[in-house]
């Protein structure tokens, strides 16, 4: 499970539909694996939709190739209807639901959203057997699977996590681990897009999707105990840049406030490990023992999309239900600055094939790098 003495850890980000990226890669990372091998990731950390990933490939830590091929398989026959409904009466009645409540009571009804997500809940429920994540931990497959939210209540990013007996809960500044027993819920409220889809109770607390507020992404596989982690990314490194000069559209201003939570934060939180690691290197090792030095060196490998996904989402949006399309003409999300915000809702196989297969190429482009981090041979 581990290579030598690491713990490697692997982090898979937020972003909606753009997480089938994701997929591409650790097929491709099943590919370079030996067949039958168990998985190489002791500890699993997800976010929204990155977590859906991380607990379909911690319930089958017995067999990593096939966990990752049978990601592949659901994502490539993925479409909007089993994630949330598209109806247009579905779609008016939530929101003359939340508009009539909110209007003459002041009180927003429970799971009040502009989308209905119950069908991802039925589809996770027959695709995740949470039974086999603590049957991976109690044989030593998996060391700990870790999802994110945020609590509406407190403002603070929640790292539920399940792991083996050792491992302790923590407490920062608005970021703290808490031992749970994982199931569907913990899911649905890490990917609970805000606005778009309700928020999900847990306790005594309300929590929405785990990306927002996030301020260290990197933080709770470290705390698990990572040394070394395998970061996958939803957004190419350099994306593309237009000159537009009219007044921006609704759906471009959703874009630019999803980009901001599920992209910029992690990407500076990789950049924040890597100048510490900087930092800690500098440092000779006698002086770290004489001063009690606490931070460490944590190798960090980064795979980031090689093309802009907006451009790709661009490409696809015709292939959206024509009820959901009318809706997003009006926000101005069929147009090309308009397809970021697009590009987190387009569960459709066009577009999450076209990523999974960008993901696998990216991958196996630097499938040396990968060998050697996951010591391969």
């Amino acid at each position: 499970m581990t290579q030598g003495d690491h713990q490697t850890g692997l982090i898979l980000s937020g972003g909606g539909a753009r997480a089938a990226y994701q997929v591409g890669v650790l097929r491709a990372i099943g590919d370079l694996v030996p067949p039958r091998t168990r998985n190489p990731f002791p500890i699993i950390c997800g976010t929204s939709a990155g977590a859906i990933n991380a607990a379909g490939l911690a319930a089958n830590s017995h067999n990593y190739r096939m966990a990752a091929r049978g990601l592949e398989r659901v994502w490539a026959n993925l479409t909007v209807e089993q994630v949330y409904r598209t109806d247009l009466f579905s779609f008016l009645r939530s929101v003359m639901r939340w508009l009539f409540s909110s209007l003459t009571t002041g009180i927003t009804p429970v799971h009040s959203a502009l989308l209905d997500n119950t069908p991802l809940r039925r589809l996770l429920s027959l695709l995740i057997n949470f039974q086999r994540i603590q049957q991976a931990l109690e044989i030593g497959d998996l060391r700990a699977l870790s999802v994110s939210a945020s609590s509406y209540s407190t403002g603070e990013s929640m790292a539920f996590f399940q792991g083996q007996d050792d491992l302790p809960e923590w407490d920062r500044v608005r970021r703290n681990g808490r031992r749970v027993n994982l199931d569907v819920d913990h899911l649905l409220a890490s990917s609970a897009l805000p606005i778009l889809f309700p928020a999900e109770r847990l306790g005594n607390q309300y929590f929405g999707d785990g990306a927002v507020r996030q301020l260290s992404p990197l933080s709770p596989a470290l705390h698990l105990g990572a040394d070394r982690v395998l970061v996958i990314g939803v957004s190419a490194n350099t994306e593309e840049h237009r000159e537009i000069h009219s007044y921006p559209s609704m759906a471009q201003v959703l874009g630019h406030v999803l980009n901001s939570v599920f992209v910029d934060t992690l990407e500076a939180d990789v950049e924040r490990l890597e100048r510490i690691n900087q930092t800690v290197a500098a440092i000779p090792p006698g002086q770290r023992r004489k001063h009690d030095v606490q931070l460490r060196e944590v190798d960090a490998l980064k795979i980031y999309p090689s093309r802009p996904l907006d451009a790709i989402a661009a490409e696809h949006i015709g292939e959206l239900p024509r009820t959901l399309r009318l809706f997003l003409r009006a926000s101005g999300g069929t147009q090309s600055p308009g397809a970021s915000a697009v590009s987190y809702l387009l569960f459709e196989p066009g577009f999450t094939r076209s990523l999974m297969s960008l993901g696998y190429r990216d991958a196996m482009s630097r499938s040396s790098e990968i060998r050697s981090f996951l010591a391969l041979g």
